[in-house]
């Protein structure tokens, strides 16, 4: 008996670990589709610059944040006719936070493994950051665009800076993105924000949950990343509860556990942070090396679970890492700590909203 109520309180930390403090608000966030794992950990997803006709978008669902920082109004797409011989253009580089996952109409269509992206590098949510940005700058989609991609870690993104396609497929995250454009459309580019690091954390995280657990927790893990926690109702409650008592972990699963939580946690952050300080100044070089007039905009990053101190400490460390970057090297840091954030840790509308706010009142102009 006491060895099950340790599983199921170790269980609860878990929970408590991998959802942000938007599962317990009262305000729905948006729903959406986001990357899942497998039966052995995270679904692989492989994506060629190739863009089917048909294009899919998420289910729709009308609960939206109610907050007007930015006129509500979608950016236009592209006009035809002439055009002038040189635009402003804003390119938006990051993971999936800046692609919009969780939200409505998160664009992607089916690829030979899982889904390509590319179709939301324009046809981005409405209510993402990027979409607010256009609104705020007066730019149609093909001047405002949304390179964010799911799972991505900074190293995959120095290599999509430099080469336009990550150099191995990254096994824990299970991604393999290759855009051969992505240089040229930083080319292109007046302004450039950076919104990236999270995931070098949250990845190797989730899977060492995964392998503690031998992947009992997959289900729970599934359920809080794709959102299906969102409005915390008692039906939501009674699934959350069922799926704890239903890991049933052994003494081995859940003294794993407990050091995933903890020490393990440490461990994956510290790492994490080491991979920022040593990618994060080489995608900043690689950009200027294509375009050396664009203004280059870090991101900070926000705090889903602050009331963790393991969690809390990473962040704290990554903002003034990325702060003392950005004064060292010519960009412009971009705070983002008031962020809302749905069940899944991604932003709300209202999250999305204010950091487009943020992003605006950086730009030089």
């Amino acid at each position: 008996m006491k060895k099950r109520i340790l599983s199921f309180l170790l269980a609860a930390a878990l929970v408590v670990s991998c959802t942000p403090l938007g599962a317990f608000a009262e305000d729905p966030a948006d729903s959406g589709v986001t990357v899942i794992g497998g039966a052995d950990g995270p679904t692989a997803i492989y994506v060629t610059e190739q863009a089917p006709a048909d294009g899919q978008t998420a289910p729709q669902d009308p609960a939206q944040d109610q907050v007007t920082l930015i006129p509500e109004t979608p950016a236009e797409d592209a006009a035809e006719g002439p055009q002038d011989q040189h635009s402003f253009t804003y390119v938006a580089l990051g993971d999936s936070i800046a692609a919009g996952v969780g939200l409505n109409d998160f664009s992607y269509t089916p690829a030979e493994i899982f889904y390509d992206i590319s179709p939301n590098f324009t046809g981005y949510p409405e209510s993402c950051y990027v979409s607010y940005v256009a609104q705020g700058l007066g730019l149609d989609r093909q001047h405002a665009l949304d390179l964010g991609l799911p799972a991505l870690m900074t190293k995959d993104l120095l290599e999509m800076v430099r080469d336009g396609q990550m150099s191995e497929f990254n096994q824990p995250a299970g991604t393999y993105y290759v855009y051969p454009s992505f240089p040229d459309y930083i080319r292109e580019a007046d302004v450039i924000s950076i919104q990236i690091g999270m995931n070098d954390a949250m990845v190797p995280f989730v899977v060492s949950i995964g392998e503690a657990t031998n992947w009992k927790s997959e289900q729970l893990a599934n359920t809080i990343v794709s959102g299906g926690y969102r409005d915390m109702d008692f039906d939501t409650f009674v699934n959350m509860a069922q799926q704890l008592f239903g890991m049933r972990l052994t003494f081995k699963e859940t003294s794993d556990l407990f050091y995933a939580l903890t020490t393990g946690a440490s461990k994956v952050c510290n790492q994490a942070y080491e991979n920022v300080e040593t990618y994060l100044p080489q995608i900043i070089e690689a950009i200027r090396a294509i375009n050396p007039d664009a203004q280059i905009l870090l991101l900070g990053c926000y705090n889903p679970v602050p009331l963790l101190w393991t969690w809390s400490h990473f962040f704290n460390r990554y903002n003034r890492f990325v702060r003392q970057l950005a004064e060292d090297t010519g960009c412009t840091y971009v705070g983002i700590p008031r962020t809302r954030t749905a069940n899944d840790g991604h932003p709300t509308t209202a999250g999305h909203k204010y950091i487009a706010n943020q992003i605006i009142d950086a730009i030089d102009r």
